[in-house]
């Protein structure tokens, strides 16, 4: 399979904290009696009076607000979210059932300003790596990467259907052979999204550069699905890819957050 670059994006989310100091004034008692002066009343016509306004009560605006707490994308935890960038605002989903499971579902989220984070496109079937997920991919494994990485280059043997990643076309996108199902793999790299694990951002996913080296494995892509488990890889049906494709946008910052629901939702 070609080969991609780049390692995790993380980020951290600050908690702010805000409390409220309420003081309170008082007057030492006078010793002696003083003679009395006039008490401040509002006279009316049979001679009473009112007692003196209070203190005036305190407004809302001068409270402190609880912070407002950071939204969470739906079925990710805060130490998985604690990694999506700040300035992300698309996120795809790939959900595994179990860490041993090959087959997930996908779904992109976006950000909204009002509503927090809400479904924009899926969720649709998806394939992983024939033995599941894990923490510490190596080359050879069998597993799926889990972690929160940057998407933000993509290329095919196809001419571009409509992405506004950039898009390399090249007839080195081609593959042959079966796949562990006895499937055809011909045309899974029609289309594919680099996956930024263990690959340099801004290239090509033909480029082969492997910063973590090659023992960390790489060309983790989302690709056309073949009707079987991956090596690494997402996959998805070819329509969803090409509506994938369309839907994402490199000023929103885009990652996939992917592996078994148990430790995304850490």
């Amino acid at each position: 399979m070609p080969v991609r670059k780049g390692a995790p994006a993380l980020l951290s989310a600050g908690t702010l904290c805000a409390a409220l100091l309420l003081t309170a004034c008082a007057s030492p008692a006078p010793s002696a009696p003083a003679p009395s002066a006039p008490a401040p009343a509002s006279a009316s016509t049979s001679g009473g009076s009112r007692p003196a306004p209070g203190p005036p009560a305190v407004a809302a605006n001068d409270l402190a607000s609880a912070p407002v707490p950071v939204p969470r994308i739906p079925g990710v935890g805060p130490d998985t979210q604690a990694h999506v960038p700040d300035g992300t605002t698309q996120a795809f989903v790939v959900t595994g059932a179990t860490a041993d499971s090959n087959t997930a579902t996908a779904t992109l989220y976006r950000l909204d300003p009002a509503r927090g984070w809400i479904a924009a496109a899926g969720p649709w079937p998806a394939r992983n790596a024939l033995q599941g997920w894990t923490a510490e991919h190596t080359a050879g494994d069998l597993r799926s990467p889990i972690g929160v990485f940057r998407i933000g280059d993509a290329g095919g043997r196809l001419p571009d259907p409509g992405a506004r990643l950039p898009y390399d076309e090249d007839e080195q996108f081609d593959i042959s052979g079966t796949g562990f199902l006895g499937e055809p793999l011909e045309g899974s790299f029609d289309h594919v999204i680099a996956i930024d694990y263990n690959r340099v951002p801004g290239r090509t996913p033909l480029d082969k550069e492997r910063p973590l080296g090659d023992e960390k494995g790489g060309g983790v892509w989302i690709h056309v699905d073949h009707g079987g488990p991956t090596q690494a890889c997402v996959a998805l049906e070819r329509k969803a890819l090409r509506e994938l494709l369309r839907a994402l946008d490199p000023a929103a910052e885009p990652v996939v957050v992917m592996g078994p629901a148990s430790a995304l939702a850490r």
